[in-house]
Order: structure tokens, then C-alpha cells, then sequence
């Protein structure tokens, strides 16, 4: 490429550069975090949705957790598909493109100088009125959060975590589809009391027919003779993105992932167990419903894919 070339070629990404940060402004006046809330960037006292909104009132939205590691958005792309069919699923418009969204995640994580931390987006179906009627409601709100999180203590990631088994059973597939990632997460939440109840940070949580499904806000793997397994998305398993990244993790490994209906005396004889999502990451589980599992210890799989995922998030992702 010649010099002329390359400075053309300079040029036009300087000038993009340029076209994005001048697309969205800030509100005067307004300092510390800055969220962007429906095309303007404003500060977490002045981020505020209408108390009509449909979101706040009937939890009718759809929303996505996204992270960011060494100053990259990981798996954005896959995220903000998901947050589309979501959308597609419960007949939401969001009012911006594929693209507008992407830049906008990247574009509030590099407005808080955040390169390592939690992005939430949420499409809300916005403001209408005290009944259901979704037609009511003309403008969807887009909002997008950048900040930290912390599911889980450290220890549990060093030493393991213990579960166990709730009697809320995970949506069904034709009522609130497990696949719809909703703002409407009181499934989750009730089966996430129950484990606070017991004493525990996480719940297994099983279909109507005694299969496991996932956990409240996480996949789930057993490891047994050397094979991995975790429920198929039939059973009640959310489209998960980490759940994803670590079964191709494990196929490049040369390691077996098989995705057949589980029920508890399989968790129970596993010789490991982890969870993963974006938030959790991956977080071993020795100990679910009272029962020891495997060694009591994080296993050598559960350590060596948690190796590898750390290395992948590290060094992929949309620069931000």
C-alpha cells in the first residue's frame, strides 16, 4: 500500500472516529458515571425512566449482561444478537440498528474509561398506559450501563461453591419462553430466595418434568469419566453465551460435551460441576444439595477450562 494509500486510508477511520463521538452528546453539567439513555449520555442522577414506562411496570423489555476485559467488549457481537431476537420473541422494536447498538456499548464504556467491568443493556418497551396493551406503547427505550460487578466471593472461585436444588420450577417453554432473556426475571428471583433461604448463593432450578434446566442467573456442567455434559436447551436452558464459549472451549481441548437430559442423581455422582455466564463467569460447585461431589475440591477440567477462558477473555473482544 503506498503512503498516499495509507493516509487516505488513516484519514477516513479518524474521520469515523470522529462522526461517532459527535453522534451522541452529553448533558451540561452532569459529571461522575454516564449512562446512555435513548441517544444522550447523562449522569446516574439524571438517568430516569417514566413511572408509565411498561418496563418498570409489567417487566416488558428485554435486556443483556455484556463484559469487558483488557479494554475489549467480549462476545459483543453474539450479545447484542441475542438482545435482537429477544426482542424479535416478544415483538419489541428496537428503535436503533445492530450497529448503533454496538457503538453505543463501546462508546459508554470508553466515555467511563471502563477496561474491565459489566455492561448492561436494556430495551424497555417504554412508556404507555396502566393497562397491558403493548401497542399503547410508541417509544422503546434503550439504555446502556457500564460498571463493575461481583456475583459470587473470590473463595468460591479458589475453593468452590455450594448449591442446591429449589422447588421453583423454570418456566415452561409455551408460557415465558427460558429462551427470552425479559425483564421479567421473578422466575429467577423466586428461585434465587429460596437458595438465600437456604443458605446458599445459587439454586438448581428443574423443568416440569424433573429435568434440570440451569441455575438462576447461571448455566450448568457436570464432568463424569471424563466427559462434560449439560442440559440441552429444551430443557429449560437459557441461550448462554459463556455456556457457548465453553463448550467450544472444551471441543478444541479434544474434551467430549454432550447435552443430554439431567436429573439430579447425575449432579449428585458428577465428578465435577461448574457454572458459567457472563456475569458468574466459571465458577466450580462442590457441594449441591448436601452431597459432596467428586473430590470436594474444584476438578482438573472445571481449573483447565477456567485456564482457557481467562486466556480467550484477555485477549478477544471489541476494542473499546
Amino acid at each position: 500500500m503506498s503512503q498516499k494509500a495509507k493516509g487516505i486510508r488513516v484519514e477516513r477511520e479518524v474521520r469515523g472516529t470522529l462522526r461517532l463521538e459527535s453522534r451522541y452528546h452529553t448533558l451540561p453539567g452532569v459529571d461522575g458515571m454516564k449512562i446512555f439513555l435513548d441517544g444522550k449520555f447523562c449522569g446516574e442522577r439524571e438517568a430516569r425512566v417514566s413511572v408509565f414506562d411498561h418496563g418498570l411496570l409489567y417487566g416488558d423489555g428485554v435486556f443483556e449482561g455484556i463484559r469487558a476485559y483488557n479494554g475489549r467488549v467480549f462476545k459483543l457481537k453474539e450479545h447484542i444478537d441475542r438482545l435482537f431476537y429477544s426482542a424479535k420473541a416478544i415483538h419489541l422494536t428496537i428503535p436503533m440498528t445492530h450497529r448503533a447498538v454496538m457503538e453505543a456499548v463501546v462508546e459508554t464504556c470508553r466515555r467511563n474509561r471502563l477496561r474491565e467491568g459489566y455492561i448492561r443493556l436494556v430495551v424497555t418497551r417504554g412508556v404507555g398506559t396502566l393497562g397491558l396493551n403493548p401497542n399503547r406503547c410508541k417509544n422503546p427505550s434503550v439504555i446502556v450501563i457500564a460498571d463493575k460487578i461481583q456475583l459470587y466471593p473470590p473463595d468460591f472461585y479458589r475453593k468452590g461453591m455450594e448449591i442446591v436444588t429449589v422447588a421453583t420450577t423454570r418456566n415452561l417453554h409455551n408460557a415465558v419462553n427460558p429462551a427470552i432473556k425479559s425483564l421479567n426475571y421473578l422466575n429467577n428471583i423466586l428461585a434465587k430466595i429460596e437458595a438465600n433461604i437456604a443458605g446458599c448463593e445459587e439454586a438448581v432450578m428443574l423443568n416440569s418434568l424433573g429435568y434440570v434446566a440451569e441455575c438462576t442467573g447461571d448455566n450448568l456442567f457436570i464432568v463424569k469419566e471424563g466427559r462434560i455434559e449439560t442440559p440441552p436447551l429444551s430443557a429449560g436452558a437459557l441461550y448462554g453465551i459463556t455456556r457457548r464459549t465453553v463448550i467450544d472451549l472444551a471441543a478444541e481441548s479434544g474434551l467430549s460435551v454432550t447435552e443430554p437430559n439431567l436429573t439430579r442423581y447425575d449432579l449428585y455422582n458428577a465428578d465435577e460441576c461448574f457454572l458459567t455466564g457472563t456475569g458468574a463467569e466459571i465458577v466450580p460447585v462442590v457441594k449441591i444439595d448436601a452431597r459432596v461431589i467428586g473430590s470436594g475440591k474444584p476438578g482438573p477440567i472445571t481449573k483447565k477450562l477456567v485456564a482457557q477462558y481467562r486466556a480467550l477473555t484477555n485477549s478477544t473482544g471489541q476494542p473499546i
